[in-house]
């Protein structure tokens, strides 16, 4: 097995994330950014100069076509991440797509069942699992040197200019705080304690009928519980705080994207930085292709079981708090 073979890449949408996850793939060993497809050919061409490629589509029936192409980024809006992902399964294309993985539970195990029936490598985008200092954390906590979790906090809050057609406050487009931004949060809950007994939830709803803000609280076994919060119109410290029987380790603000630790004892506070040279999406880039080269159609890490328990969580906040996109 040769896991230094290269990997071509392709590129479904061309938005901003689009281009944060471009910049980093020109960082990863062994990696080509071959292709990028968007709706219309100029913009595909304009993303694609930006970057030197030069095979630039204007349809995403296009993409899934080209023969070269090992792999696919799909970094549309969440609305179309199923019919996208279903696109380039069935192309027999390994697809690496944007969290949220679709809308709903259905949607999500289709992609999966695909998946497997085409044999092709499928994987949720949350790029946070990956990152140095949160593989950090999470080794630190099952490794009981602090005990056991007693409690989470973490939030996610910024706020975006209003505007009923922008894609945050577009009903049509998924929009939300829920599935944009809260799902860091229930991410972090569900990596860190696990999936909850009880759930309870409330939102605050605004013109175009969107969660701009959302509040969950989750109960577990023993009296643990984490308190989570997102917010698309107001900007919060976006920070995860985990209480354990002898210390606390405080994820520091923006705790999804690269970030600091302070660990916090008894006797001392002790800051942990970690150097990260890239955005930060190179480090799922670099396992996508290693899962691509060992013939795997599964992470060993952003496993299907996982993706199913996040949606599962979402699917049932939003049911608490009266939010469907039906």
């Amino acid at each position: 097995m040769n896991l230094n073979k290269n990997v071509n890449w392709g590129i479904l949408g061309c938005g901003k994330i689009a281009h944060k996850f471009a910049e980093d793939l020109l960082t990863v060993p062994n990696a080509t950014l071959y292709a990028v497809a968007s709706r219309t050919e100029k913009k595909a061409q304009d993303f694609g100069n930006s970057y030197g490629v030069t095979n630039n589509y204007g349809s995403y029936n296009q993409l899934t076509k080209d023969p070269n192409i090992d792999v696919i980024y799909i970094a549309t809006p969440h609305v179309f991440h199923y019919e996208n992902t279903l696109l380039c399964l069935n192309h027999k294309k390994a697809v690496l797509c944007e969290k949220p993985f679709a809308m709903n539970q259905e949607q999500v195990e289709e992609m999966i069942q695909t998946a497997i029936k085409n044999n092709v490598f499928l994987m949720e985008a949350l790029w946070t699992y990956f990152l140095p200092h949160y593989k950090y954390v999470l080794d630190l906590i099952a490794s009981k040197k602090f005990g056991a979790v007693k409690s989470l906090q973490a939030d996610f809050g910024f706020a975006a200019t209003f505007s009923p057609n922008e894609r945050l406050f577009n009903k049509a487009l998924g929009g939300g705080s829920l599935l944009d931004v809260g799902i860091y949060p229930l991410f972090a809950a569900l990596s860190i304690i696990g999936y909850p007994e009880h759930i309870t939830a409330k939102a605050s709803f605004g013109k175009t009928q969107v969660d701009e803000t959302c509040t969950v609280d989750l109960l577990y076994k023993n009296e643990v519980n984490a308190s989570l919060h997102c917010a698309i119109t107001k900007k919060t410290k976006t920070e995860a705080i985990i209480e354990l029987e002898n210390g606390t380790i405080h994820i520091n603000s923006r705790f999804h994207e690269p970030s600091s630790i302070t660990i916090i004892t008894e006797n001392e506070s002790k800051l942990i930085e970690f150097e990260v040279k890239t955005n930060g999406y190179s480090y799922e880039a670099i396992h996508v292709q290693e899962m691509i080269l060992k013939n795997r159609t599964e992470s060993t890490i952003m496993t299907f079981e996982k993706s199913r328990q996040l949606i599962k969580l979402l699917d049932t906040v939003r049911a608490k708090i009266g939010l469907s996109y039906t």
